[in-house]
């Protein structure tokens, strides 16, 4: 990846990763020791490099938007005393539901979001490559956050 591209993809970052409420995913784990936050970003630059490395042409802002957005769902779900059951089936609509109170989406961010959590939500297929790019990424960044406790 060049340099440019690099600054492409930190320069979309910023929009979202500077508002107020974003850094609230610090706050929540996703996978063993991994904030929300970082599971985030690291999913978002995972997509970025697929889409380049693979030539991939596609919406790049929709992409890192979308990822970055994929898990804002700002609550722990290892609580069960609050009654965060079945997150993996239900995260997906209260990340939309965040990051549209938050944020201007087009259509192709929605669908990021509401689809990343395919083939679980086998009902929400991915519709387009960013949302496909995305689900792809997020499934070898989780397995790799989660397999980095058993090494």
């Amino acid at each position: 990846m060049t340099k440019t591209e690099r600054e492409a993809f930190c320069r979309i970052a910023r929009e979202v990763i500077n508002s107020a409420r974003y850094a609230q995913m610090k706050a929540c784990y996703a996978h063993t020791d991994i904030t929300v936050y970082q599971h985030s970003i690291r999913v978002a630059y995972a997509a970025y490099r697929m889409a380049i490395a693979w030539g991939i042409s596609c919406d790049r802002r929709a992409l890192v938007r979308g990822a970055l957005l994929h898990d804002y769902y700002l609550y722990d779900w290892h609580d069960p005393a609050k009654g965060f059951r079945w997150h993996g089936f239900k995260h997906h609509r209260f990340a939309l539901a965040n990051a549209d109170a938050d944020f201007p989406l087009t259509a192709a961010e929605r669908r990021i979001i509401y689809t990343h959590m395919f083939p679980l939500t086998f009902w929400t297929l991915p519709a387009n490559r960013e949302a496909w790019l995305v689900s792809v990424a997020d499934k070898i960044v989780a397995s790799a956050e989660t397999l980095k406790k058993y090494r």
